[in-house]
Formats: C-alpha cells, sequence, structure tokens
C-alpha cells in the first residue's frame, strides 16, 4: 500500500489539529511537515504528533519542496482561501481545504481554476459530513423512506468560535484574543454567517439532491462594537417551495457538550414524511405515512472510509470510489452560490436572486 505523505499548512482554524489527529491516526499516512508564520501555533501539533525541528517550517514553500507531500491540508482564514490554494497549487499536491468553500464564489471559482491544470484533487471538508446522523439520514432518503426530499431546515451555531480548541477543548477568550482573531474580522471573513452558514446550505443542498434555489432573503445581528454578525438566519426559496437555515454564535451551551434550544441540526421534508437530525444525535426522529405518530431509528456508527476526510480522500484516490457529496465542487459550489446570496441579501435588506 502507497504511504501517503500529508503536511498541515496554515493554522488560522484550530480544526488543523483535528485533522492531524485523524492523519495520524490512519496507518498508510505519514505527516511529513506543519507550516504556519506564527511558530506558537505549531507547537501543540509538533508535540502530539512528535514532529523533529526540521518537520517545522514559518515557509509554506521550504516546507512543500523539503517534505513534498502527496496531500496538503489547509485550514486558513476564510478570505484567504482562494489565495493559498493559488499558493499551493503550482506544487502539485492533492489539497484538503477545511470548510467554508471560501469566502466568496469568485474566490471559490478562482480555487477551482487553479486546481484545473494541476489534475490534483481539491476537497473541500464540512465537518459534520462524519456525523453518523447525517450519514444515516443520507441513505434512508435515498432508500426513498421520506419520498422525494422538498426542505431542509438548518439551525446551526456553538457557544463561539474562540470558546473551543481543536478535539473541543473548552477554552475562555479574552476581550485581546477577540479582538485579535479573524473570526471577528469582516476583512479576513468572519461572522457567524460566513463561519456556519455554509453546513446548512451544502449539507441541505446534498440532501436535496442537488437542486439549486431561485432566491433568498436574509437578515443577520451584528451587535454594537463588533465588526461582524453573531446571528443569521435566511430563507431559501426553490421552484418547490421554502428552506431557511439559521447560524449563531452565542448559544446557550455547545451542541456537543448539551443540546441548547433552540436544537442545532437539521429536519428535512419530504413528500411522504420527516428525518430531524439533532447534531451528535444517537437517534433520527421519522415520520411517515406508515408511521405518522413517529418513531426513533437508531444512527449507525461510521466504519471506513467514511469516519473523516483523510481516510475518506485517500480511498477516493486509491480507488476511484466517489467522494461523498459536500465534499465535491458541485455540492459545495451550489452551497456557496446560496451563501453569497444570503451575505448580499443580508447587506442590502432584500430579497435577491440566486448569484453565480
Amino acid at each position: 500500500m502507497k504511504r501517503w505523505r500529508i503536511a498541515g499548512i496554515n493554522f488560522d482554524h484550530f480544526h488543523m489539529g483535528d485533522l492531524l489527529r485523524q492523519a495520524s491516526e490512519h496507518p498508510n499516512v505519514q505527516i511529513v511537515g506543519i507550516s504556519d508564520e506564527q511558530t506558537e501555533r505549531m507547537v501543540e501539533a509538533t508535540r502530539n504528533f512528535d514532529l523533529s525541528p526540521e518537520q517545522v517550517f514559518t515557509d509554506y514553500r521550504a516546507c512543500i519542496e523539503q517534505t513534498k507531500p502527496d496531500i496538503v491540508i489547509l485550514c486558513p482564514a476564510a478570505s484567504k482561501h482562494g489565495e493559498w490554494v493559488t499558493k499551493v497549487a503550482p506544487f502539485g499536491t492533492h489539497i484538503i481545504m477545511e470548510k467554508p468553500f471560501a469566502g466568496s464564489l469568485a474566490e471559490a471559482d478562482e480555487m477551482v481554476a487553479a486546481m484545473k491544470p494541476t489534475g490534483k484533487l481539491l476537497a473541500i471538508n464540512w465537518p459534520l459530513v462524519w456525523s453518523a446522523g447525517h450519514q444515516t439520514a443520507y441513505r434512508l432518503i435515498q432508500e426513498g423512506l421520506i419520498g422525494e426530499v422538498r426542505e431542509f431546515h438548518h439551525s446551526g451555531g456553538n457557544r463561539g468560535p474562540l470558546y473551543h480548541g481543536a478535539d473541543k477543548i473548552d477554552k475562555e477568550p479574552t476581550a485581546e484574543e477577540k479582538a485579535a482573531s479573524w473570526f471577528y474580522s469582516k476583512a479576513l471573513g468572519g461572522g457567524s454567517l460566513l463561519d456556519y452558514m455554509g453546513y446548512g446550505t451544502t449539507l441541505g443542498t446534498w440532501h436535496l439532491g442537488m437542486k439549486k434555489p431561485l432566491e433568498v432573503t436574509c437578515a443577520w445581528d451584528i451587535p454594537p462594537g463588533l465588526d461582524v454578525d453573531e446571528h443569521a438566519v435566511a430563507v431559501v426559496r426553490y421552484a418547490f417551495g421554502l428552506s431557511k437555515t439559521e447560524t449563531r454564535w452565542g448559544t446557550f451551551t455547545d451542541p456537543w457538550t448539551h443540546q441548547p434550544q433552540p436544537v442545532c441540526g437539521f429536519v428535512i421534508k419530504g413528500t411522504d414524511g420527516t428525518i430531524s437530525i439533532p447534531d451528535y444525535c444517537e437517534h433520527l426522529r421519522v415520520q411517515t405515512r406508515s408511521q405518522p405518530e413517529g418513531c426513533d431509528i437508531p444512527v449507525e456508527p461510521l466504519s471506513g472510509p467514511n469516519r473523516n476526510p483523510i481516510e475518506h480522500v485517500i480511498h477516493h484516490l486509491e480507488t476511484g470510489a466517489p467522494l461523498i457529496g459536500p465534499l465535491t465542487i458541485e455540492c459545495s459550489r451550489i452551497g456557496q452560490q446560496i451563501v453569497d446570496t444570503a451575505f448580499a441579501s443580508a447587506t442590502a435588506k432584500r430579497t435577491l436572486p440566486l448569484i453565480g
């Protein structure tokens, strides 16, 4: 079996720690290097994955040239996804980009164009894809349990992006950390809408069978003293009905510890039933015409190669098996179109036709 060489570049998003851990646990993966302009952001990863000084870089070019990775994991700020794909693509590696797809649709298209000459894969990682609830729900939908899907209803968020680090370790951010974080910078693609709405629009598109909407109406709340929104709600109109997606920083609790109210997760409505998928759930709540009172269906434990993006992407590269929907450019681009339209709608304070 091929030994896959992986490098992690740009630690803007703390999910880099999760992705490197998944790489370290894969039997056919070697972490060959990491790179970030701020050395202090690499200290924990260097220790956790027993990396030598020769494997730690502040120059991404030196990292790639000296370690020769097959796959590069990128975790930059949302507004810099295009910049970093353009930097890394000429080196001819596959790229796993941590969500969201990009800071804008134009940037997403630039990323695709940069990768095209290389013939290498660009995959977008949405961590909720690796939820047993979503994978079980998707299988049930494909089997026709609830008929044709017509609506998705999404509520997503947490206490805030600085209240946890890699592997969801709790933190209490200081005012200085908030002021310095790209999450709270409009120029760098911060805000709850750009952080979380892509989950709703991309996984919603997956469950809807890749259908595109007609228009979007969105409103947001930008608290006094902040540069970005902490709460946004979008209504998405399709030819066959309405869906919605809501994002919030400031939930009462984090959904991976105690589900807040409103519950974080999805409700999928079909012509013949409904499926409720709370984040991190152990059971799906399902209604069908034969059981309108509803029943609980246990989620199925994840199994390889669908437990995390590292093993899934490697399986795809080794076998040619299709990528799961949200990782694909097609699905993530539709999700980005909806996010861009929602952002523009909230800014303009009016309904807008789908962008792009």
